[in-house]
């Protein structure tokens, strides 16, 4: 069993509150860089998404890429590249020039987990790219199928204490954040529950509706299906309560004490990226996710923006291997 602690947010303690970061440099409308950066750039940029379309990691990143073409006149096109929970589009990124023209829309597997969870990694998170700034958190919502007689986390575990094996949840693949979540959620309760890893977590949303699998940890495509009822929303895995469903307690003050997992999403590129190139693209990303119409967007799906410098991202995929690093060689996870 996995004895969570209760902490400040990382997220709290490296970068402060949100509302404080979006109060942050409101006038930043000069985006000058460096000479090695005063051309940059001269022909479209590729935003590399590791995760099937149509989940946060995938809508971001398209955000991310209109804004640039509508505000700065970039030419950006964002790629889906899925497979090895992530690890296949992260390689690729790795792998490219660092010029700038090649970006990974990343997150908590392919930055931070996955390392501890692959035996063969094709890359290294730390060495082979350049952080840029972190671009959200997400929300993890416990969503459940109406059909189970499950109302909350107490009620799912005794369920599957009383059904060993017979639940099981999806994710975004493995190492993704619903799988983190879902492996320490079993591991604190001390259940057995089945982990069913897709290409992307928008391909388990309709085998959830139709209950194939029991439960998933997601917010930006279950949440019209809560709202219409097709779904139930059990609890939030995050440290607090999510602003867009104020009523649903944490999975920590509903039957698993000091329970806490949640999603982030930060751009990186490849190791060796020119730094004034590196420090247009904060400027610019950053800049697009103080925007209030991207804060409400994101907001709807149970993400918020939280810009970073690139050493505070540095500093953060850092303290986030740590704590995963540690989960998972408790749980003695491992894949080829």
């Amino acid at each position: 069993m996995i004895k969570a602690q209760s902490r400040p947010s990382a997220l709290t303690r490296i970068f402060g509150l949100s509302a404080f970061l979006f109060a942050l440099l409101p006038g930043m409308a000069a985006f000058g860089s460096p000479a090695q950066a005063a051309e940059y750039p001269e022909r479209p940029i590729r935003i590399v998404v590791p995760f099937g379309a149509g989940g946060l990691t995938d809508i971001l990143a398209r955000l991310i890429a209109d804004r640039l073409s509508q505000d700065a006149g970039w030419q950006v096109i964002v790629e889906n590249k899925t497979g090895a929970g992530g690890n296949i589009g992260a390689a690729d990124v790795a792998r490219s020039k660092p010029d700038g023209y090649t970006l990974l829309m990343g997150s908590i597997g392919t930055n931070a987990s996955n390392p501890f969870l692959y035996r063969n990694m094709p890359y290294d998170p730390k060495k082979d790219f350049a952080p840029i700034t972190l671009a959200a958190t997400g929300t993890l919502l416990l969503v459940m199928n109406p059909d189970l007689p499950i109302h909350s986390t107490q009620e799912l575990i005794d369920y599957a204490k009383q059904h060993p094996g017979e639940l099981s949840y999806g994710s975004g693949g493995m190492g993704a954040s619903q799988h983190l979540a879902g492996e320490l959620l079993k591991s604190m309760a001390g259940v057995d529950i089945q982990h069913v890893p897709y290409k992307g977590l928008a391909p388990a949303i309709p085998d959830l509706l139709a209950g194939r699998i029991a439960f998933t940890f997601d917010m930006a495509t279950a949440l019209p299906y809560v709202k219409e009822g097709k779904l139930r929303a059990i609890a939030v895995a995050n440290p607090e309560r999510s602003q867009a469903l104020p009523d649903v307690p944490t999975i920590a003050e509903s039957g698993v004490p000091g329970y806490a997992a949640s999603a982030w999403y930060g751009m990186f590129a490849p190791a060796g990226t020119p730094e004034p190139i590196i420090r247009q693209l904060n400027e610019r990303i950053s800049h697009i996710l103080r925007q209030e119409d991207i804060r409400q967007r994101l907001l709807a799906m149970g993400a918020e923006p939280a810009v970073s410098t690139p050493e505070e991202l540095a500093a953060y995929v850092e303290e986030e291997s740590g704590k995963w690093g540690k989960v998972l060689k408790t749980l003695n996870l491992q894949l080829d």
